[in-house]
C-alpha cells in the first residue's frame, strides 16, 4: 500500500482487479505465460505428462508474481520540495524528492517517476533498490523555464516490481506542488525622478499613514502617554486632558501601469515585446518598493494589485521590511501569470487612475494609436511625475519600424502634456533608460528653474 504524507494516499488506476493486474504483466511474464500454454498443448497432443508440468510451472509463476505483488500491503510515503519554489525566468530550480518505507517489511526494486510539463523538460525517471524497513530513499533534478508562468509538479509515480520481473504495478500519489516562474527583475541604478519621497524631489505623492497613526484631532489622554504632549488650548476647551498627536509619517505612491492590450504587441517568446514590458513592470515595482514606496501595480483592465486604492496595508521597505517583501511577492506572482487582454483601449486605467491619489505614474506601453496617445496624455494631469516607455513592437517584431512621422508626433504630445517619454528599441536595456529617464527630468527641470532665476533677477 502506498500512502504520502497528509491526505495524499496512493491511487490506483482506474479499472482496478484481476483485469488491471494482468496488464501490469511485463514482456517476460508474458512470454512466461505464452510458453506455459504452448507446453500445456504440446503435451495434450504428444501424450507427455512431464511437458505438462513443465507448462504448468511457467503459466503458474508469472501468475503467482501478479498475486503476489497485489498483496503485498507496502507502505511507502513520498514527499517533494522545491528549492526555490519561486524563480525568475531562465533560471534553474532544483526537486527534491524523498520516498520512505514506514512498513515492517522491505520493499522490491522501485522506479520513480514525477510529472512535469513539457515546457520543463522530459519526465524525469530514476530506479531505486530494495528500500529496507524504516529506510529511506531522495533523488533530486533540476528543471528550467524560459516562460514564465505556474507549472504543476506531480503527482508523484512509483511503479513496483517483483524479484523476478514479471509483473509491474503503478500507484500514483494525489499530492501536486506548483513551480512559479516570475518574470526576470533588473536591478535600476538610483535617479532623482521628480515627485519621489524626501529628499528626491516633490513630495505631492506622498499620503499620511493611517495603520498605527495617532489620531488627526488631539485625543484624550490615555495611561502612559507623555505629559510633554497634552495639548492645553484643547484641554481648556474640553475640560479633560488632551494630548497632541505626533507628526503622522509620510508614504511614497507609486503607480505601475502594465500595458497588456494584445492589439498592442505582436510576436511572441521570452524575447518579444510584451515579455520585455512585463519584466519592466517587475523591475520598476522592486525598484520603487526598496526605495520605500507604495506600489501599486495597474493594468489597462483597470484591475490593480495588491488593492483599489495600491495599499491593501502593505507599505514599501522604507517603513516595514516584512510588508515590503509580501508585496514584491504578490506583485511578482500577478505578474507571473499575466496575459494578454481583450481590451481596446487605455479608457478603465484612466478612470481608476482619475479617481485615485496623486503619485509617481510609470507606465510601460506598446503601440499606442492617436486615440489611446491622447488618453495616456490625460493621465497626466492626476500624477505628480509621470514616465512612460513606450515600445514599437513593428521593430520588435522584425517587421520594420512603423510610421516614423506618426509615432514622433504621439510621443511629442506626451511631453508636451508633462510626460518623461522614453522610446524603447528592440533589446534595450532596462537600466540605460532608466538612467536616461532621470537625465530627462534633470534636462527639462534646469531651463526652468534658470528661466525662473532669471525673472527674480530682472523684478529685482
Amino acid at each position: 500500500m502506498l500512502g504520502a504524507p497528509g491526505p495524499s494516499p496512493a491511487e490506483e488506476p482506474p479499472g482496478g482487479g484481476a483485469a488491471s493486474a494482468l496488464s501490469g504483466l511485463t514482456t517476460r511474464g508474458r512470454s512466461f505465460l505464452a510458453a506455459g500454454f504452448a507446453a500445456a498443448v504440446c503435451s495434450y497432443v504428444l501424450g507427455q505428462a512431464d511437458l505438462l508440468r513443465v507448462g504448468l510451472l511457467l503459466a503458474v509463476l508469472p501468475l503467482v508474481c501478479v498475486a503476489v505483488l497485489r498483496r503485498t500491503r507496502y507502505r511507502v510515503a513520498g514527499s517533494r520540495r522545491l528549492a526555490p519554489a519561486r524563480v525568475p525566468a531562465a533560471s534553474e530550480t532544483r526537486v527534491h524528492l524523498r520516498v520512505d518505507n514506514v512498513s515492517r517489511m522491505p520493499t522490491g526494486l522501485l522506479m520513480l517517476q514525477d510529472r512535469v510539463p513539457y515546457v520543463l523538460g522530459p519526465r524525469p525517471r530514476f530506479v531505486l533498490d530494495r528500500v529496507e524497513p524504516g529506510g529511506r530513499r531522495e533523488v533530486s533534478y533540476r528543471v528550467r523555464s524560459d516562460l514564465r508562468g505556474r507549472y504543476p509538479l506531480g503527482p508523484l509515480q512509483l511503479r513496483l516490481t517483483d524479484p523476478f520481473g514479471m509483473c509491474e504495478l503503478t500507484r500514483a500519489f494525489s499530492s501536486h506542488d506548483t513551480l512559479t516562474v516570475v518574470p526576470r527583475v533588473e536591478p535600476l541604478p538610483p535617479v532623482r525622478l521628480s515627485g519621489e519621497a524626501t529628499g528626491y524631489g516633490e513630495g505631492r505623492q506622498r499620503s499620511p499613514a493611517h495603520a498605527g497613526d495617532d489620531d488627526v484631532i488631539p485625543r484624550g489622554y490615555r495611561h502612559g502617554d507623555d505629559l510633554r504632549r497634552i495639548h492645553w488650548r484643547s484641554t481648556a476647551r474640553y475640560g479633560e486632558l488632551m494630548v497632541r498627536r505626533e507628526e503622522q509619517p509620510q508614504k511614497a505612491l507609486c503607480t505601475v501601469l502594465l500595458d497588456t492590450r494584445r492589439s498592442a504587441y505582436r510576436g511572441a517568446g521570452p524575447d518579444s515585446a510584451f515579455e520585455w514590458a512585463v519584466s519592466a513592470a517587475a523591475s520598476v515595482s522592486a525598484h520603487m518598493l526598496e526605495r520605500g514606496f507604495q506600489v501599486r501595480l495597474l493594468t489597462d483592465t483597470g484591475s490593480s494589485v495588491p488593492g483599489p486604492d495600491g495599499g491593501g496595508g502593505l507599505s514599501g521597505g522604507g517603513f516595514d521590511g516584512a510588508a515590503s517583501l509580501d508585496t514584491a511577492g504578490l506583485l511578482l506572482d500577478t505578474l507571473a501569470v499575466v496575459d494578454h487582454s481583450a481590451e481596446p483601449g487605455l479608457s478603465r486605467a484612466y478612470d481608476v487612475l482619475r479617481g485615485g491619489q496623486e503619485g509617481l505614474l510609470v507606465g510601460v506601453f506598446g503601440e499606442l494609436d492617436a486615440e489611446q496617445t491622447g488618453v495616456v496624455a490625460r493621465m497626466r494631469h492626476r500624477s505628480g511625475a509621470a514616465v512612460a516607455f513606450v515600445l514599437d513592437p513593428a521593430a520588435w517584431s522584425r517587421e520594420g519600424p512603423a510610421d516614423a512621422g506618426e509615432s514622433e508626433g504621439g510621443l511629442r504630445l506626451l511631453r508636451e502634456n508633462g510626460w518623461t517619454v522614453v522610446p524603447v528599441a528592440a533589446g534595450a536595456s532596462l537600466p540605460e533608460l532608466w538612467r536616461a529617464a532621470g537625465d530627462h527630468r534633470a534636462a527639462a527641470g534646469a531651463p526652468r528653474g534658470g528661466a525662473a532665476a532669471g525673472h527674480d533677477h530682472e523684478r529685482a
